[in-house]
């Protein structure tokens, strides 16, 4: 066979194909008006499944797994169209409509911030790159910045979410299915780890060296290079400094930034001791009010999908058809149910894109629950 006629052929078949399915949304679009003046919901579940076992026997046993997940997508597609209407609400796009019509046209200078840690913490220099003069409060842990913004205690939250070497902060995901809040922003800043100590210090006299998880996974090369010197965790960098500081040890050094080692007269014994030199953490600013800044062009969201084969793919085909590009997927456990997951997306594209509104109207239908965590743009 001739590869040309081959592709007239397909070109035949995909202008018939493109008729009958234009045919077959107008007449899903008639059925759902016929719906609505008897008064029957759009989604017939009897139906579909009957439907999804006559294209099976039809289709014989070696398409029908393709004519199975073409006809699941093809059913999705019509009941979309057939909402859109009917006039179907789409409660989150008028939300994110609202917001950006009440949200100031400039980010704020000034504010309240909560950050994990004590001075001289990585989530200070984030917060000092958003803001130009944060009235910053400082928090033992993850959760009380969390708890902080929902009390209103301070208006805004700086938390790290992901490093460029180190991965997710599972931590901050996990809080996240926990409370209210609204991402506004986010960063990311250059994480340059030091190891330090007192004054006169050095390199043999260290016998255990204290950080944050983080920092010292990011630092795992040269730590394993060092023999017989114990590794501690602690609740921050910074925390990991001002306790060298104070303890009066000589044998004990942390991993900081040397902006910390500045702040505490500690002495560097080795800079720059991160595994890549290229070592980004992302950093999120959170409030417990939606706030849609202009220019916000990355899209936050928490899903949990319908635990059976396809039902992940759905949702990420849906992305597929809405042109919206998705930077980063990470999954997390849910508490208290074994092998299900909630599932956190970041999104690239204009809030003021329909696209991104159309999307956000239809995730009610294609998961069991999800979360809209706001609309914003980031800091480099």
């Amino acid at each position: 066979m001739e590869l040309e006629k081959l592709r007239q052929e397909i070109d035949s078949i995909d202008n018939k194909l493109i008729e009958l399915f234009a045919k077959r949304m107008e007449v899903s679009g008639n059925i759902a008006l016929a719906k609505q003046e008897i008064g029957k919901k759009i989604f017939d579940p009897a139906r579909e499944r009957q439907k999804l076992s006559d294209i099976a026997q039809l289709s014989g046993e070696d398409m029908r797994d393709y004519t199975t997940a073409l006809y699941s997508l093809i059913f999705d597609l019509s009941k979309n169209h057939q909402r859109k209407l009917m006039g179907g609400e789409n409660q989150i796009g008028r939300k994110i409509e609202k917001a950006v019509e009440n949200t100031p046209k400039l980010f704020p200078d000034y504010a309240a911030v909560a950050c994990q840690g004590v001075e001289g913490a990585y989530s200070q220099i984030a917060c000092q790159k958003l803001f130009a003069v944060p009235n910053i409060m400082f928090f033992k842990n993850f959760d009380a910045v969390f708890t902080a913004i929902e009390k209103g205690f301070c208006q805004y939250g700086v938390l790290p979410i992901e490093n460029s070497t180190a991965g997710s902060v599972n931590q901050v995901y996990d809080l996240m299915m926990r409370h209210n809040f609204s991402i506004v922003r986010s960063v990311r800043i250059k994480i340059d780890h030091s190891l330090v100590a007192a004054p006169g210090v050095k390199l043999e006299d260290i016998k255990e060296i204290v950080s944050h998880e983080q920092a010292i996974n990011q630092c795992s090369e040269f730590l394993k290079g060092l023999e017989g010197v114990t590794v501690t965790e602690m609740e921050n960098t910074a925390e990991s400094a001002k306790y060298v500081a104070e303890s009066g040890r000589r044998d004990v050094a942390a991993l900081c930034s040397p902006e910390c080692a500045q702040l505490y007269s500690l002495d560097t014994i080795e800079s720059s001791v991160q595994n890549d030199g290229g070592n980004f953490t992302r950093f999120i600013c959170i409030s417990k009010e939606l706030e849609i800044y202009p220019g916000a062009d990355k899209t936050s969201i928490m899903a949990v999908t319908a635990h059976k084969p396809g039902a992940l793919y759905k949702l990420l085909s849906r992305f597929y058809a809405h042109n919206i590009n998705l930077t980063k997927l990470e999954s997390r456990p849910l508490p208290d149910k074994s092998f299900e997951f909630m599932f956190y997306f970041d999104l690239e594209k204009s809030v003021y894109s329909p696209d991104l509104v159309n999307l956000m109207g239809e995730l009610d239908e294609l998961c069991d629950s999800f979360e809209y965590l706001g609309s914003y743009s980031e800091v480099v």
